[in-house]
């Protein structure tokens, strides 16, 4: 069984963070400095090298200006009907 950071489910909130940065207007560099983080904290995450738990979640949604509530909606939409963990 595969690691739960590599399944599809995890993509796709992987994706979703990279959509709304991306549609934010921010880069890794802007976005890491909002949060008070190096660049690489950004790179890892969106590669799915470090998880997101659901705190950070929300820090990095407010961050980017979005609401953590619709962007989590976004998530829950790419999921797939049956997820392991």
């Amino acid at each position: 069984m595969p690691k739960s950071v590599f399944t599809d489910a995890y993509q796709a909130l992987l994706t979703t963070l990279v959509a709304a940065r991306k549609r934010s207007g921010l880069t890794q560099v802007q976005l890491s400095e909002a949060l008070g983080k190096p660049q690489p904290f950004i790179s890892n995450i969106e590669r799915g090298i470090r998880r997101v738990d659901l705190i950070e979640f929300v820090v990095i949604a407010r961050a980017m200006g979005a609401d953590p509530k619709e962007l989590f909606a976004q998530v829950m939409k790419k999921l797939p009907k049956s997820i392991d963990i």
